[in-house]
Order: structure tokens, then sequence, then C-alpha cells
């Protein structure tokens, strides 16, 4: 069995001594390296470590581009630095390299706590540094780590004491800073921001100056970015006082500004907003063999752009990707891209900046961007490293003057594209189908439509932007709605509020809504447990909250609940702030409360309200004014005009009520004679079919038919309708019908001999009609 090699003390002590005198040796190399002498092109050219050498190499990098050529040779000396080069031009080495050398020669161990931090506006930007970082530099012994929000923050918590390299988005990065025990900044060296124009902006001011507030101020600060600006109150922010500039020497002259890559093909096609569907869904259809990005203003439109295209299937890869997605959606949906050939990525502007996608081969602009920067970060998802692209941007005729303006400034000049009308294809009734079918696709039209008619309110260059111009209702009619939806617009201070709230940490949201004790509110959502959270879980379709409400679902859904439930509990009342209630001490006072014509004399009387077509509520009785009313003459005139226009109004309502009733009279005397027919048809009908012993009598005239026509309907609706009697014979007459019953029957029971004889008979009503009835009985 071979030995185990053991290293002695004084090997230990010479490998030290060995690798200080490499350090020493590096160092000077750094300080006499001069960069605008020595050309240097290649990584091996430069003074860098054996190990982070090795790393690129293993890595496939080889050759330097043009920023890296500049900026890293000052990062290596620890000057701060400012640096600002075209979109796909390896911005990411170039900062990468100088952390990695920066903790090499300082001897940087996992004891010594943070010793470098990332700041990424993005999580997908951060989570592409990350993957780039642990590729370089395999072969050192820093650890390194990446925290984003959508992670698990327990996770994270538990390693970020022995992370080295820290890489993260500015809210998860200060929630580790207020909640992380083991996180020491105090020895803190370098720190990154990439993408600075954007870190440095309202959205995420507070959060990266309470970043910067922890860190110490003496360290080496790089700034990297496609689009720069030297603000000097965002330069203090930062504690930059004596830097370096790299590819910003433009700046100080307005008429050279970083522009976008030369082996990129722009273009550009004027097109109205109702049509903007159409031209996509048709470019996409001609350009099925393609890798393509397309740009959106929001993720309202991202979300009902791909579920309507996936509907109508153009035969190609659909994909979405915005902000409002969870991160594992948006983790896989990144990983499918960059591995697929042929597919369309609609996207917001979350994927916008520094994301390194391979082989796009076109970047297509529905809707225009807020300033040229954007314009330049999107186009530079294509032609990277020198590589052919092309874009695209769709812009209105609003649009077009004015940002061809600006992109002129910045030397940009795409070339404007015709369209082919034989390749033009409208949906427009193809999405008025789906939304009409589904309620679901209708509601995202209008979440659609709402946010881009707001982003167009919001944008600050009104000279490109002209809200008053936009067609609402055919740009709805287009979408497949059946009208334009009504907006209500926010202001700007919202909207800036909004940005803040977006980019901040809800774990810091929870903790700024602290009370003075340190208590969080009922509301938060300190300390919940996981079965609360999957209760309160939101479905990712669109079958939330809103939908529910609009459907009314929710109502349906809450009919078993009680019929009184509590909306709000996050207060609670006090017995001082409850008003005092007492019973009326006497009997006025309780005349007084429960009378509603008292209370009415004590309040005044309400006033009922009326709403004409504009929604303008009116009294019933509007007074009419002074001036006006002397402007119709006088007063006795008026009066006099009055009274016989009314009097000419109720005659003719005299009318048609006379005529009314008339009806009402007519149709009543046909229904009671109606009654009478079919009583006097039974009774008919019955003397036939009944024995002998069955008598009817009955008073009146035996045509109904005749006393419909010769009766008056003022007498007849005078006269009372005759009643009925019944009479009963069983004492006298009981043996007689006995016997005959007898006889006819042939000896029946005595119960049926005796069955009851009834003479119907009509009331009578004078003494010829009782002296009639009277000679009718007596004969039977």
């Amino acid at each position: 069995m071979a030995k185990k090699h053991r290293v002695t003390t004084a090997t230990r002590k010479q490998l030290r001594q060995k690798e200080d005198e490499y350090l020493k040796q590096l160092e000077n190399q750094i300080e006499e390296f001069d960069a605008e002498n020595l050309k240097a092109s290649l990584f091996k050219d430069l003074p860098l470590s054996h190990n982070t050498l090795k790393g690129l190499k293993d890595s496939a990098f080889l050759k330097m581009t043009e920023i890296q050529q500049k900026s890293i040779p000052v990062s290596l000396k620890g000057h701060d630095l400012l640096a600002a080069a075209k979109t796909g031009s390896g911005k990411t080495l170039a900062f990468l390299i100088p952390v990695i050398e920066k903790l090499y020669r300082e001897k940087w161990t996992e004891f010594d706590g943070l010793g470098a931090l990332i700041v990424s506006p993005t999580r997908e930007l951060a989570m592409q540094i990350y993957e780039v970082l642990v590729k370089i530099g395999r072969y050192t012994s820093f650890s390194a780590g990446l925290v984003i929000g959508g992670k698990d923050v327990k996770f994270e918590l538990e390693r970020i004491s022995k992370i080295n390299v820290l890489v993260g988005t500015p809210g998860r990065i200060l929630q580790h800073m207020d909640q992380a025990i083991g996180l020491n900044t105090s020895n803190l060296q370098i720190l990154v921001l990439d993408e600075a124009d954007r870190c440095l902006d309202m959205g995420f001011k507070k959060t990266l100056d309470a970043i910067v507030n922890n860190l110490p101020p003496v360290r080496q600060t790089l700034l990297f970015s496609a689009t720069q600006s030297q603000s000097l109150a965002d330069l203090a922010r930062l504690s930059l006082t004596d830097y370096k500039t790299v590819g910003t020497a433009e700046l100080k002259d307005s008429s050279k500004l970083p522009a976008t890559p030369e082996s990129l093909q722009q273009s550009y096609i004027g097109v109205d907003l109702p049509d903007k569907l159409d031209i996509l869904y048709s470019f996409i259809k001609t350009h099925l063999k393609c890798k393509m990005i397309v740009f959106l203003s929001s993720s309202k439109q991202v979300h009902f752009v791909y579920e309507t295209f996936r509907k109508l299937q153009p035969g190609i890869s659909l994909m979405h990707l915005h902000g409002r997605q969870k991160q594992t959606a948006r983790t896989e949906t990144l990983d499918k891209f960059n591995r697929a050939q042929h597919t369309c990525l609609f996207a917001t502007d979350v994927v916008a900046r520094g994301i390194d996608f391979p082989a796009v081969d076109w970047v297509v602009q529905a809707d225009c961007p807020e300033n040229v920067d954007t314009y330049i970060h999107r186009v530079g998802r294509s032609a990277r490293y020198g590589k052919q692209g092309k874009s695209l941007i769709m812009l209105t005729p609003q649009e077009e003057e004015g940002f061809l303006k600006r992109l002129k400034q910045r030397h940009i000049e795409p070339n404007k594209l015709t369209i082919k009308q034989s390749r033009k294809k409208s949906i427009k009734p193809q999405l008025q189908s789906l939304l009409f079918q589904d309620p679901e696709l209708k509601y995202l039209g209008q979440k659609a439509f709402i946010s881009y008619v707001r982003s167009i309110y919001i944008q600050k260059d009104k000279e490109v932007f002209k809200f008053d111009e936009l067609p609402n209702e055919e740009f709805a009619t287009s979408l497949g709605l059946p009208g334009a939806p009504k907006i209500k617009m926010k202001g700007m201070k919202s909207v800036e509020r909004a940005k803040e709230l977006k980019n901040t940490s809800r774990q810091l949201l929870s903790l700024s809504k602290a009370n003075d004790d340190g208590e969080i509110v009922e509301n938060s959502k300190q300390g919940r447990t996981k079965i609360d959270k999957m209760f309160d879980r939101k479905n990712q379709t669109v079958l939330s909250e809103h939908y529910l409400n609009i459907t009314k679902a929710k109502a349906d859904a809450e009919e078993e609940d009680d019929f009184i439930t509590v909306k709000r509990h996050d207060h609670q009342l006090q017995e001082d702030d409850l008003p005092q209630l007492h019973a009326p001490s006497s009997k006025r006072a309780l005349r007084r409360a429960v009378s509603k014509k008292a209370s009415l004399a004590a309040k005044g009387n309400p006033s009922k309200l009326v709403f004409d077509n504009e929604g303008q509520a009116h009294p019933i009785y509007e007074l009419e004014g002074e001036e006006d009313f002397h402007a119709g003459g006088a007063a006795e005139d008026q009066k006099e005009s009055f009274i016989s226009r009314e009097a000419d109004v109720m005659k003719e309502r005299d009318v048609a009520d006379k005529k009314l009733a008339k009806e009402k009279r007519q149709e009543k005397k046909r229904k009671r004679l109606e009654a009478l027919r079919r009583e006097q048809e039974a009774e008919i009908d019955d003397d036939f079919s009944a024995d002998d012993g069955a008598y009817h009598a009955t008073l009146g005239p035996a045509n109904l038919s005749d006393d419909m026509e010769s009766g008056s309907e003022d007498e007849d609706d005078r006269r009372p309708r005759a009643k009925k009697a019944r009479y009963s014979q069983r004492d006298d007459f009981g043996d007689a019908d006995a016997d005959a019953s007898d006889s006819d029957s042939g000896g029946q029971s005595d119960k049926k001999s005796k069955a009851r004889r009834v003479i119907e008979v009509h009331q009578p009503e004078s003494l010829e009609d009782l002296e009639s009835l009277t000679a009718h009985l007596l004969q039977n």
C-alpha cells in the first residue's frame, strides 16, 4: 500500500514564499503594463493569474473585444471605472476578470467575508453573470453565490455568510443585508453595477442608496452599460470622485454616442395602430424558419398576444416572458429559447438588457420604445460578437416622425420597408370570434388595451407619444373587443411610486410596515406558514380575483357563506371611538324618533334625483332662474299659457282614460255572461242525463244572447247578479220520491230511495218572482 505523501512545514513555507513572489511579480506587471502602447489582443497578453487564464481558455475565451482591451488594464490597476460599449461587446468578462484578480491578489478566503458585490437590474441578467463567473473561475478557490427574487430565502440565508463573490438583484441583496446575520460587508473590495443606468434610475434609487450605505466608503467601483450617463449626482451617490472613463469619451461630444453594432441590419415600417397585430401575425407567418424576439410594452400585452396567437397557430413555436411570471417559469422559458432554433419569444423589456441569446435572427419591436437607449438595448439581442442580425420596428404615423428624429440624432438611420399586400393577412375576424367564445381572452384583451393606452399616457416624450391622437375605438376593434373599455388614468407620482414598489422586496415592504414597537401589522406576511401561503396563492392564468369580479363568479362562490361577514381585519375599534347611544327620555322624544314625519321636519325633506344622458344628477323639480323667468314674459301670461297647455293635455288624457274604462267594463261583462252561459249549459245536460225524480227550476230569460243584446251595459252594471238558492225536500217529498224511485229501480236500498232532491232557482227580487216560484214549487 502506497504511503500518503505528507507536506512538511518547510514545504508549506516554500510554497507560500513562491506564491508571494508570484503575486509580487504580478503586481509589478500590472503597474508596468501600458495598454496604450502595448495593444494586447489576447487574454494571455494581459498580466493575469494562471488559474484565470486557464479558466478563460477552457471556456473558449481567447481573443479580447475592444471594451475588454480598454477596461481590463484600468480595472486591474485599482481605478474606479465608468465604461460604455455597444451591446454584445463582452462587457460581462470586462468586469468579472478584474473581480477574480482583485480577490486573488488579496489572498481572499471564505473567512474574510464578502469581497465583491455584483448588482444586476434583472434576474435573467444576474443568472447569466453567475454562469459566466462559474465558468471562468472554476480553478480558483473563491465561493460565489446568486441571490435573486423567486428563490428560497431560507436556503440563501444559511449559506450567504461563506460567500466571497455575490451576484444578485438590488431588492434581494438589500433583504439579505437586513436579515442575514453572517453577511459581513465591512471588507468589501469591489462593487460592480452592470447596466448601471438602469440601476441608477428612479426604480432602484432608494434600494441602491440603502445598499451603498451598508458598504465601506473605500472600495473600487465599476460601472458598465451600453448606454451611460455621467450625472454627477448619480456618481456621487456611489462615492465616485476620481474615476476613469472607457468608451465614454464620445459623451463629451454630443455628435458621437454609443450606437448599435455594425453587423446589424436595421429597418422600420409605418403601420396604423389598428393594423399592428395583422402585420405582426403576417410577419411571423412569413418567417417560420427564424429565431425571433418580439418586444411589447407591457406584460398584459405579452400575455394577450401569446394566448391569441397560440390559438391561431401560425406554424412556429411560441413562448412568452415577462416580469409577472414566477421565477421557475422564467428560467424554464430562457432555457428553452436558448436551445431552440426556430421559435418566437414575446417579451417585455425584462430581457432587453445584457441577456446573451445565441443566434437570434430577428428582433421585432411591435411597440415603440420609450427612448433611444431602450431601442439600442433591444436590438442588441441580435448581431452579438460581430455576427449578423436584423431588427424591425413598427411605428405608427404619430410616432414615426418624432422617433426617427431621435434616432438620427444618435446616428441611427434604419431603412424603411414596404409591406406586400399579397402577404398581409387580417386576423380581426378570428380575434373577434375567439373573444366572443372565450370570456377569459376578452378579459385579457381589455387589460392589454388599458395597459397600452396607459403606457402612452405616462411617456415623457410627448413629441413622439401623442395620447390625444390615439384611435381608441379602432384599436379596441383590432383586438377583437366590442368597444373601447373605460380607463382611469393615474398621475406621474403614482407611476413613480408603482415603479419603486415593483422593484422593492416584499419582505422589505412588510418590514417597513412595522409599528414603533417592532411588531408587524396584521396584513403583513411575516410568520405565515406554507399552508397559509398555499391557500392565498393565485393561479397564474387569467382566473384571478379581477376576473371573478367581472364574471360574478365570486358572488356565486360566496353564497354558502354567512349573510354578514367582516371584510376588514386590520383595525380595532376602541370604546371611546364608538358613538354614545341613548334611548329617548320622554314620550315626546320617543314619538319624534319613531315618526317619519317628525324626523323629516327636523332633518329636512329628502329630494329625489334624476340622471340625464351625460350622467349628471338633477332634482326632479328644478327652479328656473329669475332672468330666464322674466325673459318668458309677464307672470299672468305665463300662468294662463301653462294652464291652457295643461288643460289640453288633460283633455287628451281624459279621452284615453274613458276609452280604457269602457273597454274594461265590456270585458268584465263578457266574462260574467260567458260564465253564466256555461252554467246553464251544464244544467241542461244534467236534465237530460238525470232520472225522473230530478227537478231544476230557473228564473230569468231563457236566451242569454238576447239578454246580452237587449240589456244596456249601464243597467247590467247596476243590477246585482242573481244569487242561487238551494232547497232540500226531505219531509214532504221524501215518501213520494221513495215510492217513485222504488218502482223505477226495482227495490233499491232506502238510503238511495231517500236521496236528496235539489231544486236550483234564482233568488227572487220582486213579489212577482216570489209568486212565480211558489206556483212552480206547488205544481211539483
